[in-house]
This record gives structure tokens, C-alpha cells and sequence, in this order.
């Protein structure tokens, strides 16, 4: 089970590609996701979209939660808050937290984004620690990334085949280099009816957590919205699937095929 919040999260983060730039989302926007490791329903995770400001800069916070339940949690308990304040002009994340409790495995880190001095200065709660990391105008934290690319991005520039490729700051490990590769248009079945959506396929590291490099698929609405619909992960041990299980507050009419 470790990992398994971890791992959404960053799917989470694929980009939802906007049509004629028409905003895709607005505060009051909330998701719900229900996760199964296996045969195990073994969590859910929400994200959670308000109005704030920060330094009297008008921002939207973005909260993401992840908790083990049922029997899932007898054999590990996770609880994670991850917590994003990013521009609502220029969608660049100012401010990220990362809360996490995984069986254990604890982490408690703060990220505020300097960009007049080109640098990131990252708390590390925990173990009393700080640290600065260069970074640019176009870098992203773990959840800023998906609600920035949902409306800077046009259908018109994916090509069956081609990558994306994003940088991302959300821990003390560096810039992450996100790849994602988009794989066409599919009709899936969801409880509430069936979705047309766009499946992509990030470019990940194999090894202890994934499978192979190509082990991850995401389906998001082809609407207005650009919502996660699905996620399916192959895993070095077992696998994860994650479904959409409810919503609230969509900007736009959810679009689902009768």
C-alpha cells in the first residue's frame, strides 16, 4: 500500500487540455475519487478548489486528501494532505504543502516560490531543515500543474504519439521532469454513464514502485471540464485502479453519452 497517494497525486497532475480556452474550472470545484489496490477498496481521495490570497495576490487553494479505509487500513494506514496556493492570472504555483502519514512514514514540507530571486525555498517541518532550489517562471507543484495545463492548453496541439513534457517542484529531491505521452480518444463505462475521454500515458521511472516505464494510463473528460475519469496503474507489486466517485461545482456541463 505504500506509495499508492503518493502515486495519484502525481497522475493527478497530467494535463487536462482546455477547448478554446475556455476556463475549465472555478472555486467550489470538488472531486472524489475512490481507489482499489487489487481486489481492495482501499481508499479515497479528494481535491478540494477555494478562492485565497497570498500576500494580497488573489490565488486559488487547491486541498488534496488521501486516507486508507475499511480493511485496507488493518494492514496500512495512510493519511496525506497535500495543499497547493497557485496565481489565478498567471496559474504559478506560490505556495505548497505536503503532509503525509504513510504506515509510518511521516513528512511535513513547505514550498514558497520566490520567483523575483528564481528560487524556491523549501521547509522541511520534520527535521527543522531548509533549503533553496533554483527554479523558473514555468515550474509547477505536484497539484497547480493539472489546474494551470487544463486552461493553457488547446485539443488542437495533442498529436496521437507526441509527449508533453512539464517540470515540477514538490519535494526536496529536485525539479521533477514530467513526460506524458497522449495516446488518442475512448468511450469508458463510469457509474455515472458513459464518458468520452482522452487517454495519456506518462513516461515513469520503473523499479521499486512502477512496473515498467509505461505502466501508468489516465482518462479525462474530453469536455469543457477535463476531469480525471480513470487512472490504472501496474505497480511492481499489484495494481491500482482509481475511478472518479463523485463531483461537485464543475464550471461546466459534465458531459455523458445517454
Amino acid at each position: 500500500m505504500k506509495k499508492i497517494l503518493i502515486i495519484f497525486c502525481v497522475l493527478l497532475t497530467i494535463p487536462a487540455m482546455a477547448q478554446n480556452q475556455r476556463p475549465a474550472f472555478k472555486a467550489g470545484e470538488w472531486l472524489k475519487f475512490r481507489i482499489h489496490y487489487g481486489f481492495l477498496n482501499a481508499s479515497y481521495a479528494t481535491l478540494q478548489l477555494s478562492n485565497d490570497t497570498i500576500d494580497s495576490l488573489p490565488v486559488y487553494h487547491v486541498v488534496g486528501r488521501g486516507k486508507t479505509t475499511g480493511f485496507a487500513s488493518i494492514f496500512f494506514k495512510v493519511d496525506d494532505t497535500y495543499e497547493s496556493y497557485f496565481g489565478k492570472r498567471d496559474g504559478k504555483p506560490y505556495r505548497f504543502i505536503r503532509k503525509i502519514n504513510e504506515g509510518g512514514y511521516t513528512k511535513d514540507i513547505e514550498i514558497d516560490f520566490n520567483y523575483n530571486e528564481d528560487k524556491a525555498i523549501l521547509k522541511d517541518n520534520k527535521h527543522g531543515t531548509q533549503m533553496d532550489i533554483p527554479v523558473h517562471d514555468d515550474i509547477q507543484d505536484l497539484l497547480s500543474a493539472s489546474y494551470h495545463l487544463r486552461n493553457k492548453y488547446s485539443l488542437d496541439d495533442l498529436e496521437v504519439g507526441k509527449s508533453i513534457d512539464m517540470d515540477m517542484l514538490f519535494d526536496d529531491d529536485g525539479v521533477y521532469k514530467f513526460k506524458l505521452k497522449f495516446l488518442g480518444k475512448e468511450v469508458i463505462r463510469t457509474k455515472f454513464g458513459k464518458v468520452e475521454c482522452l487517454k495519456f500515458r506518462p513516461v515513469v521511472q520503473s523499479g521499486r514502485v512502477f512496473k515498467e516505464k509505461e505502466s501508468l494510463t489516465l482518462w479525462v473528460s474530453n469536455d469543457y471540464n477535463k476531469i480525471p475519469i480513470r487512472i490504472k496503474a501496474d505497480l511492481a507489486v499489484g495494481s491500482l485502479k482509481a475511478d472518479l466517485d463523485a463531483y461537485n461545482g464543475l464550471r461546466n456541463q459534465f458531459k455523458i453519452i445517454m
